[in-house]
């Protein structure tokens, strides 16, 4: 009985939602709200299966191979929402959604890894110089967003293909410096990281998503299983992306806050179960590495490459225009993410205050005109 009381296991509980959104839309042809709200639902537990899917597929490869595996499908779920939002022209959702994402993953996952781990233990500990690796590279995403901001504020009278051509221009920054910083953490410098390297985990620590072990896969099964799920994400986020008007004018909630606040923690909710267990287990290396990989990945993998795609699909390339409050959200939590992490310890209090943060910043979503 207690097996199913598992968060891994009451998290694919949430499946049943699936047949549920499809049956309201195809069925029933029911409001945009329920449609909205059962493929978010939805998208949960499937974002978590693609994880796994995508952790049981690296252990057929070497590092490099496998680091590029979990940079291309760590944030798949994420990355199909966005797809579909860029291919309908909803740039503000797309960026309002990469903006949750960095946030959310930096203030709700390490926040609730830092709460209630250290509830458990008074103090825990983790690589200090891999935990100021991370907040560095936050902080060079946070000013891939604030200088394109900064410049349409002083040369607002330019013509909008210089600002389209300056976003492109840093995408390829960002892109180029994640690349690098692959082969600082599965090369150069991977004994940094040896507290987050699955081979080195105890059977014990198999979990939902990212650092996973548990059963071996085949490799065919893993690609099955990942094929499917991404599949079944995609219909998801096909029907999430065309209810959001709607649900957004019922809930009176505005296009940027269901971005940053609801669409991010639908898409990242596996992450946050992963980096609590991990937390609870006394693994703060494998929860700090979850946190932090998984920001790097959407400001300087899934962003730029957004930026790229929007030229193929959609009806105008994207720039990496972002709104004042998505640009000071993204600033304030990576500024507070280093001041936690910057000794290499966590305890409970420090998981509140990042909490509070969040808060305060989804409390000013909430509250943005529209």
């Amino acid at each position: 009985m207690t097996r199913w009381l598992q968060p891994q296991n009451l998290l694919y509980g949430l499946l049943v939602f699936l047949p549920i959104a499809l049956s309201l839309e195809y069925a029933f042809q029911a409001s945009g709200t329920a449609i909205f709200v059962a493929s978010a639902l939805a998208i949960i537990p499937l974002a978590g299966i693609l994880g796994l899917a995508t952790e049981k597929l690296a252990e057929h490869y070497g590092a490099g191979v496998s680091g590029l595996l979990n940079a291309t499908f760590g944030n798949a779920a994420e990355l199909i929402i966005a797809l579909f939002a860029l291919n309908a022209g909803l740039h503000d959702l797309v960026k309002a959604s990469l903006t949750g994402s960095i946030i959310g993953n930096t203030l709700v996952v390490f926040g609730l890894s830092a709460l209630l781990g250290g509830l458990r233990y008074h103090t825990q500990s983790f690589n200090r110089t891999a935990a100021s690796m991370g907040a560095t590279l936050l902080l060079l995403s946070a000013v891939g967003l604030v200088v394109p901001s900064i410049f349409h504020g002083i040369a607002s009278g330019s013509p909008a293909g210089i600002e389209r051509t300056l976003s492109l221009e840093i995408a390829v920054v960002l892109m180029a410096t994640y690349l690098l910083s692959l082969v600082f953490t599965l090369k150069t410098h991977s004994k940094l990281y040896t507290g987050i390297v699955p081979s080195e985990m105890d059977p014990e620590t198999a979990e939902v998503g990212e650092g996973a072990v548990g059963p071996h896969w085949s490799r065919l099964r893993a690609f099955l299983v990942l094929v499917g799920a991404a599949g079944l994400v995609a219909w998801m986020s096909e029907l999430l992306v065309g209810a959001v008007h709607e649900a957004g004018e019922a809930l009176g909630m505005t296009e940027v806050f269901l971005g940053v606040i609801v669409i991010a923690l639908v898409g990242n909710a596996a992450e946050h179960s992963t980096a609590v267990l991990m937390a609870l287990k006394n693994k703060m290396d494998l929860a700090l590495h979850i946190a932090i990989g998984s920001s790097i990945q959407i400001a300087l993998f899934a962003a730029p490459l957004l930026v790229f795609l929007s030229y193929a699909i959609g009806p105008a390339p994207m720039d990496l225009h972002f709104t004042a409050m998505e640009v000071l959200a993204v600033a304030l939590s990576v500024l507070i993410l280093a001041q936690v992490a910057d000794d290499g310890k966590s305890h409970w209090m420090e998981g509140v205050q990042l909490l509070a943060v969040y808060l305060i910043l989804a409390l000013a979503f909430y509250h943005l005109p529209a």
